[in-house]
């Protein structure tokens, strides 16, 4: 059965729908003028809004900077070389600072707030003129997340950790260090996520106030991050390398930075450290001629071998650290203290007489037994110029640089015994890592997969990514690094199918004079074929890449050369066996195609007297 089809026709009379459109208006009249009404007023209103809120978080926001710039001064003044005062005015400096906190901390939360709801909600997610406004968001969320969570455990720890010092000694220490690990990693999680956030905000708006405070915030959290991740992993790793669960003995090397190795210097005199609860001492002072023959039971693989294996590194002392990754040196330096002297070590430390200087800075001057006067300003000048023009002996020479380290190590010692002077001498400690002066090897796995995140580890990375690294060696055997000026130009050109072509320009200098050294610094101990002149220098140079990089071309003072291919831990290296003159420069231009450019490179710093000066240049965006 088929149902029809109905069909319905509405027909009004004629102006029905004039009549009904009047009606609409009638009715729909009033709502539509308010929503007209509204179209017109509300962004103005949402924009004197934002401008008085926006005006308000500016304030606030200075208001935080002005006080944690007070903590920052603060907490210096506290960390200063003046036990009595120090000691007299410990508990107030530290009420005082959680009260500069706390003040930094409701400033910048009520800068988030003002700068949240929806009108800046809505006005940071326009095309093109919402740029400021997500910045202003970010920047105020980032520093309220940075006083709330981030700095709190850090500051109100070392109150904690000082008065643990005077009341229960340095084992309190390490105690209550050790129960704060867990704080001291979530806060480092939180800036490296509050970094990331700040990295993603537009970088470049039509406002050059917003653009500038965000570049501030950026670098702030650049320096930030990283010593909230080395505070998180030294309270998981120092407790134990410091003996508080049982003694450790360390291998400490004195690097002689007048001659270039891989990790910085010669490995000259040296010392075993114990550490027991906290309390640290020296069990033996040596130098290089005491194991400068013993061989080192260790394979550190066919990669290094391949690299290294000509110049004997597991049997030449003067050759064990030529490789700039640390834990190499670490474990062929206590192989050879295990085959001399049967006892196992636990693991290797690495400083230079600048670092040494740095912690003189903060304990006071050392005296040696000649009556010689160890001092911040003069330490680096004492051991690695002045002393081989004082001795012409070798062995009272030598003699004279185990006493030095001695000296600066007891006058160690009277600072870590003394807890007034300890923030002064962690303060000094954290400058020596900033300049990558001490490198540390743990013989425990699970220490060292810990420290081999930090750079203090002195671990050549093996992750992809763009890498810069320029590290010499001393070919020559004389201590004229003390006069080498060091620079590295790194520009990204034009890409490739392949990823981006770069220049990598390295410039080294010879400011040794001609005349008036002793010859001990000049002698030449290659024996070159050619002739030389007292001050002439000679240097292996090696240019690490990144990962997949390959190399195109190099010049050598504008002259076609070619270099030595090898590898290490996945990075290309090229060498080449440069012959430096006495008041010269030698250029270097390396041409590669490297396969990951776009972002700036890692650079490897190797830590000699005078400091690699290391520029970047920007990359241009590919098409497509």
């Amino acid at each position: 059965m088929t149902l029809p089809r109905l069909r319905l026709t509405l027909r009004g009379r004629p102006g029905h729908d004039r009549d009904a459109r009047r009606a609409r208006l009638h009715i729909h009249g009033p709502l539509a003028r308010k929503a007209l009404l509204a179209a017109a007023v509300l962004p103005p209103v949402a924009a004197a809004w934002i401008g008085v809120t926006g005006w308000l978080a500016h304030n606030e926001l200075l208001a935080a900077q002005h006080d944690l710039n007070a903590l920052r001064a603060s907490i210096a003044t506290s960390a200063a070389p003046h036990p009595d005062a120090a000691v007299a005015a410990g508990a107030p400096a530290e009420s005082d600072q959680e009260r500069m906190l706390r003040s930094a901390a409701a400033h910048a939360a009520r800068a988030h707030g003002l700068t949240t709801g929806p009108a800046w909600y809505t006005a940071a997610q326009l095309p093109f003129f919402g740029g400021p406004f997500e910045t202003v968001r970010g920047i105020a969320e980032a520093s309220d997340r940075l006083a709330g969570d981030v700095l709190p455990p850090l500051v109100r720890t070392v109150p904690r950790l000082s008065a643990g010092a005077h009341a229960g000694g340095i084992p309190h220490v390490l105690t209550e260090l050790e129960s704060e690990a867990p704080t001291f990693a979530r806060a480092a999680r939180v800036a490296a996520k509050v970094r990331d956030d700040a990295h993603r905000l537009p970088r470049s708006t039509w406002l050059p106030a917003a653009d500038r405070g965000r570049a501030q915030l950026s670098d702030q959290l650049d320096r930030l991050a990283p010593q909230t991740r080395d505070v998180a992993v030294a309270a998981r790793v120092a407790p134990s390398m410091l003996g508080a669960h049982g003694p450790r003995r360390y291998f400490l090397a004195f690097q002689n930075i007048a001659e270039a190795r891989g990790t910085g210097g010669l490995p000259g005199a040296f010392a075993v450290l114990r550490t027991d609860r906290g309390r640290v001492s020296f069990e033996h002072f040596g130098n290089n001629t005491e194991i400068g023959d013993v061989r080192a039971d260790v394979n550190l693989g066919a990669e290094f071998e391949a690299q290294y294996g000509n110049n004997g590194p597991e049997s030449s002392w003067a050759n064990s650290n030529m490789s700039p990754h640390f834990p190499n040196a670490g474990r062929i330096w206590t192989a050879v203290w295990r085959a001399h002297t049967g006892q196992r070590l636990d693991g290797a430390i690495a400083i230079d007489p600048a670092s040494l200087g740095l912690l003189l800075r903060a304990t006071g001057p050392a005296r040696m037994p000649d009556g010689t006067a160890l001092t911040a300003d003069n330490t680096v000048d004492l051991t690695e110029r002045a002393a081989y023009a004082k001795y012409s002996d070798v062995a009272e020479r030598k003699a004279f640089f185990v006493e030095a380290a001695r000296a600066a190590a007891g006058r160690m010692m009277n600072a870590i015994d003394a807890p007034s002077r300890l923030p002064a001498l962690l303060s000094a400690v954290r400058d020596v890592q900033r300049e990558g002066r001490i490198q540390v090897w743990s013989a425990h796995q699970a220490e060292q997969r810990l420290l081999e995140s930090r750079p203090f580890a002195g671990v050549l990375p093996a992750t992809p990514g763009p890498f810069a690294g320029l590290v010499v060696n001393n070919a020559a055997g004389t201590k004229l690094d003390y006069y080498l000026d060091r620079s590295l130009v790194w520009a990204p050109g034009a890409c490739t199918d392949t990823g981006r072509s770069v220049t990598a320009t390295v410039t080294l200098t010879n400011r040794a004079p001609a005349s008036g050294l002793p010859f001990y610094v000049t002698q030449r101990v290659d024996y070159p074929p050619y002739r030389t002149h007292p001050g002439d220098n000679r240097l292996l140079v090696s240019y690490y890449a990144g990962t997949g990089a390959k190399l195109t071309g190099a010049t050598l003072d504008g002259r076609r050369v070619d270099l030595i291919p090898g590898a290490e831990r996945g990075h290309p290296v090229y060498t080449l066996d440069l012959e430096l003159p006495r008041q010269s420069s030698r250029t270097l231009v390396l041409h590669l195609d490297e396969p990951q450019a776009d972002r700036p490179p890692t650079i490897l710093r190797q830590t000699l007297v005078t400091p690699l000066r290391a520029t970047v240049k920007p990359a241009a965006p590919c098409d497509g």
